[in-house]
């Protein structure tokens, strides 16, 4: 039986890039995807949910919580800065009320996405 993992990440459209300007959002998504894919490759059920810095981040997270029972909960790094550590705060205590069983995990860049989830399942 597969394993569930939501993949709760900003939006690379709301992400600051000025200490990457050979970055843009389109390459930061594209990369995104293909970590996943590589998730889904070993097996996973992979959902993603790249939400906005703050305006409808918590209503969107919650509608993607309460789909399906959840084995895991990846929180990207672009979730964590400092500036926003109020929604990295609301969106745990969402994954808390919405998914109590799940497993909350981290990942330090896309690149080791599938590393993170396999730590918890």
């Amino acid at each position: 039986m597969s394993k569930n993992v939501l993949a709760l990440g900003l939006d690379p459209a709301f992400a600051d890039l000025s200490e990457f300007p050979e970055l843009t959002p389109d390459l930061v998504r594209a990369f995104i995807d293909a970590q996943l894919d590589r998730l889904r490759g070993l097996g996973y059920e992979v959902e993603s949910c790249l939400v906005d810095a703050g305006e409808t981040a918590e209503a969107v997270a919650a509608q993607h919580l309460q789909r399906r029972d959840f084995d895991c909960v990846l929180i990207g790094a672009g979730l964590r800065p400092p500036s926003l550590l109020l929604l990295f705060e609301k969106l745990i205590n969402l994954i808390h009320e919405h998914a109590p069983g799940a497993r909350i995990c981290f990942n330090s860049s896309p690149a080791d996405t599938a590393e993170a989830v396999q730590r918890w399942i």
